[in-house]
């Protein structure tokens, strides 16, 4: 069991078990905290938060995600304060190069992929299609859907041992090869699409001419297409990460891109290849994201809870839902 050091609010904080965790590696998937107590105060959460904030950072890197419930957190100024408890350097999402339309609710906290509910999120590494990702990331539910919603979570490192016994070419190029992604922005956000913000919201710019310039500096190459869009093709990106003592990651945006990114400018057929521009086997992705599946965990949103989740170890995504569903986030640099 999970045990952290009493502060001067005596807040009680116990790891708890749910039937549908996952345990990889004899550490559970995600962790789960609750706070057991009743009546306390939103600074008592933070002290606590202060005052093991490095051993939370450490637990979220072992078990890839934390699960935070029972604390009393309603609004996203409660989420904004719990995450400013933890000290972490802030990724203001305007400065991202995320595909996603998102909402700012305060300079830490924004709306999460506002895709309609019928879309599936297919799992992936936040900004892992880009040269710029965070290296952690916050869920926050304000408010859980009727039914559906749950936020599924994946760690990286268990799948990709498993990609090499079972595709051992396949883990092999991705590893040695790395990834090219072609995506199409349109010239002014899509709030439909998963991934329609906008060339000029992307690249935080007005013209063209600024568009090119940032794409220069990032390595891209790029076409402008006669509606007005932009088609951008990353320079090669890697596919999987060493996470030190022998852990590597999928790292990557392979399993959304392949299945996900579709929409009336994109075609996942020519979303991703692999860095030296050879197609990728269908076959072989369609497996990737089978196993993924596979040891995939749906977090089951309750109203109030926060999820920790490190980027480098574990993937996300978003199922279908019907009802409201309000999820919030907020990313932390690398």
């Amino acid at each position: 069991m999970t045990e952290f050091p009493e502060n001067k609010s005596m807040i009680d904080v116990q790891e708890i078990q749910l039937d549908t965790q996952q345990t990889w590696q004899e550490n559970a998937f995600p962790l789960i905290l609750e706070c057991k107590n009743s009546g306390v105060s939103l600074d008592d959460v933070r002290e606590w938060v202060a005052a093991n904030r490095d051993e939370l950072d450490r637990k979220a890197a072992k078990h890839g995600s934390i699960l935070f419930r029972g604390f009393p957190l309603e609004t996203d100024q409660d989420f904004d304060a719990f995450i400013a408890a933890f000290d972490f350097p802030n990724f203001k999402y305007e400065d991202s190069l995320s595909n996603a339309v998102r909402t700012n609710r305060t300079e830490r906290v924004f709306t999460a992929n506002e895709a309609p509910p019928d879309v599936t999120i297919f799992l992936h590494h936040e900004m892992a299609q880009t040269p710029i990702y965070p290296s952690k990331l916050f869920f926050f539910c304000e408010h859980a859907a009727e039914a559906g919603g749950a936020t599924p979570l994946c760690r990286s490192d268990v799948l990709f041992e498993k990609l090499q016994e079972e595709c051992p070419d396949f883990a092999k190029n991705c590893e040695e090869k790395g990834l090219l992604y072609s995506n199409v922005m349109p010239d002014s956000d899509d709030p439909n699409s998963g991934m329609g913000r906008s060339w000029q919201s992307t690249f935080s710019v007005e013209t063209r001419e600024g568009a090119e310039a940032a794409l220069s500096k990032l390595g891209y190459s790029h076409e402008w297409l006669e509606d007005g869009c932009l088609r951008a093709t990353t320079p090669v990106l890697q596919a999987v990460r060493d996470l030190g003592g022998g852990r590597k990651s999928f790292f990557n945006q392979l399993i959304a891109a392949f299945k996900g990114w579709k929409d009336e400018r994109n075609d996942p057929a020519k979303a991703i290849t692999f860095g030296d521009g050879t197609p990728l086997d269908p076959a072989d992705a369609e497996r990737a994201a089978d196993l993924a599946e596979d040891i995939t965990f749906d977090v089951p949103w309750q109203t109030g809870d926060v999820a920790l989740v490190d980027n480098y170890v574990a993937m996300h995504g978003r199922r279908t839902f019907s009802g409201t569903r309000k999820v919030l986030a907020s990313l932390v640099a690398a």
